[in-house]
């Protein structure tokens, strides 16, 4: 009887630490940015065996995906969205290895320096973020452990990172990127329009906006300027073709561009507009391709 008992409870517990090895979680917090002079709110997603580890088998370490989201959302959107279900069902599928996840709070900055410095979203990232996510989380050294990704004006902060850092990242993806094709002086006339895209061209890019400041953080630029560089990158992109913002015909130039240079890429043209849906009917390729470039599946 006393055998059955102590069987039953070994049954017991072996099926509890079971349910709590397959459970993945998100942990949120804010950091203190000494840079922007304010908190900054960010989730990260720790995958299922992320608890793990005992004396005989010591816990492991991640790459890490640090990923931007859109205007208007925030750092709890991908996972509250739908984004979190998701990645947990590939997982599932064993269609990808185990990775952090990291996503900051972006606010409107498209996550660069404002043109009049008083927002330093970009030397906060870099600085500040980065180095906390890496110290507090079991974090894989390394370029080759470190990605970005990001939706519509974290689709461009994404490109603008990897390709003015290339040695910082090893992959990048974005998903309808706010890639605008027009000149500094035509998106002046915008900028004056009076429309919400305008008022927030000027916030960041300067009134009117500053050409240098354009040019710095322009991904096209700076995917020209380290061309050489972007050949060691695994890059992905997609937009849907009735985007409503016309973000298709920026993702079609840069998809142009790095042929023309031979940087090797992965571009996805697909029928859709600039929604939370189209980014979620999508979303599994990009986590496919970074759980990819990470060498995991």
């Amino acid at each position: 009887m006393r055998q059955n008992v102590r069987t039953i409870l070994l049954i017991l517990v072996s099926t509890v630490s079971v349910a709590l090895w397959g459970q993945s979680r998100i942990d949120c917090n804010a950091v203190e940015s000494r840079i922007l002079k304010h908190a900054v709110h960010y989730c990260v997603y720790l995958p299922p065996s992320y608890d793990g580890g005992t004396r005989e088998q010591p816990a492991l370490t991640y790459p890490v995906l640090y990923f931007l989201h859109g205007l208007g959302d925030n750092e709890r959107t991908l996972f509250n969205s739908g984004g979190w279900t998701l990645i947990d069902d590939l997982r599932q599928q064993h269609k990808i290895g185990e990775f952090l996840i990291a996503a900051p709070e972006g606010g409107r900055t498209f996550y660069i320096n404002s043109a009049d410095g008083s927002v330093r979203y970009s030397d906060f990232f870099l600085r500040e973020f980065m180095p906390l996510i890496e110290a507090k989380y079991r974090v894989a050294r390394g370029r080759s452990h470190r990605a970005v990704s990001g939706i519509s004006m974290g689709g461009y902060g994404a490109l603008r990172f990897a390709f003015a850092y290339p040695d910082l990242f090893s992959a990048v993806s974005a998903q309808s990127a706010a890639l605008m094709t027009e000149s500094p002086q035509e998106l002046d006339k915008a900028l004056h329009s009076g429309s919400s895209l305008g008022k927030l061209l000027g916030t960041v890019f300067g009134d009117p906006i500053n050409v240098r400041h354009w040019n710095e953080d322009d991904p096209f630029v700076l995917a020209r300027k380290h061309s050489e560089a972007l050949h060691g990158l695994a890059i992905y992109f997609n937009c849907g073709q009735e985007d409503n913002y016309g973000f298709e015909k920026g993702a079609a130039a840069l998809h142009k561009q790095l042929e023309e240079e031979g940087v090797k890429h992965e571009y996805r043209p697909y029928p859709g507009d600039h929604s939370l849906a189209y980014f979620l009917s999508h979303f599994d390729e990009v986590i496919e391709f970074h759980s990819r470039a990470f060498g995991l599946k």
